[in-house]
């Protein structure tokens, strides 16, 4: 089963890159088990034309440790982008912009809660390794292949352009635990597949401690519809308050004629 699901993910990157008019692609790799899946099925797919970055932004040296193995084990095109520098840079700028006088006035009819500030500046880590890939993707005629699974986008557990921005999704059809058992049969080590699942937004943050439910929980409401009426009912709200994150900006409804043709 899972055999036949790679090649045909396998085939559809070769087509996906063809059909750009592209030389390979890049991709970001975490640490994580979406992205060595990724990086297994992109080198199967294109060896010699695929670029792995990891970006750490104050990320654990764990997630290092492990983006170096799965680059030794695939034997691919590696960089590390340390991205702290300019993350500490944007910070300064948006603090002394939020001290001065005028928004320090105007903040003061707006508290912002902390779990809401600290959410605000470590999106913008994705954001910055965005960025990132779609440099040197444009640097070698290449396309930014992303990790996101089905579990995430379903209740738009991403951050919206940051990981959620990509090219391709490989995975987007596959649930998290479908991602695992993929893992298994391309041969990414256990002690890969076996880790807490994290967005390496902060120290000790992981995917199912934020979301609430374990991904067999989510994966099992996607796949059959059934679960706790709790769950489902937590699940059903993020599809809907997250929803916009899997749509193009709003455009309304106007065209030159309801304009009577004037300009």
């Amino acid at each position: 089963m899972y055999g036949e699901l790679s090649q045909k993910l396998v085939e559809w990157i070769q087509v996906k890159v063809m059909d750009a008019g592209a030389r390979g692609c890049v991709l970001g790799i975490s640490g994580g088990v979406d992205s060595a899946v990724v990086a297994f099925l992109c080198n199967r797919a294109l060896h010699g034309n695929v670029l792995g970055l990891h970006m750490p932004c104050y990320s654990s040296p764990q997630d290092t440790a492990d983006a170096r193995l799965i680059a030794e084990k695939l034997d691919i095109n590696y960089a590390e982008i340390n991205l702290e520098k300019a993350y500490d840079c944007i910070m300064e700028t948006f603090m002394d912009l939020r001290k001065s006088q005028g928004m320090h006035e105007f903040e003061a009819n707006y508290p912002i809660a902390r779990d809401v500030e600290k959410l605000a500046a470590n999106n913008i880590k994705p954001r910055l390794r965005m960025i990132t890939l779609y440099y040197y993707a444009r640097l070698y005629n290449y396309i930014v292949v992303g990790t996101g699974n089905r579990s995430e986008l379903e209740v738009g557990y991403f951050t919206k352009y940051g990981d959620g921005g990509a090219d391709i999704l490989p995975l987007g059809g596959l649930v998290k635990t479908q991602v695992w058992q993929l893992a298994k049969f391309l041969g990414v080590p256990n002690e890969i597949i076996n880790k807490p699942p994290s967005a390496g937004l902060w120290a000790g943050q992981t995917d199912e401690g934020e979301l609430g439910i374990t991904y067999k929980q989510l994966d099992r409401i996607i796949l059959t519809g059934c679960g706790d009426p709790k769950v489902i009912e937590g699940v059903n709200r993020l599809r809907v308050v997250n929803s916009h994150k899997m749509r193009m900006p709003a455009i309304p409804d106007i065209s030159f004629n309801h304009l009577n043709g004037e300009l």
